[in-house]
C-alpha cells in the first residue's frame, strides 16, 4: 500500500512541476529536479522523507515485502 501511495504522489508533483512550469514560471522546474534527486538519493541510502511521513500517516508498509 506504501508503494501504491508513494509511487502516486511522486507522479502528481511531477506532473504538477511540469504544467507550472509551462504555465507560471519555468523555474518551477527546480522543484522537479528536487523530486528526481531525492528519489535518486534514496535508492542509495534507502531513506525517503515522503516515506516517513506517510508512515506517520497511517500508510502500512506491503506485507512480505514489496513485488516492484
Amino acid at each position: 500500500m506504501l508503494n501504491t501511495y508513494f509511487r502516486a504522489l511522486v507522479g502528481v508533483f511531477i506532473m504538477a512541476s511540469v504544467i507550472m512550469a509551462v504555465y507560471v514560471n519555468i523555474n518551477w522546474l527546480w522543484f522537479t529536479m528536487f523530486i528526481g534527486a531525492n528519489m535518486f538519493q534514496s535508492a542509495f541510502t534507502k531513506w525517503c522523507l515522503l516515506e516517513k511521513i506517510l508512515l506517520k500517516l497511517g500508510i502500512k508498509k506491503e506485507a512480505g515485502g514489496s513485488a516492484a
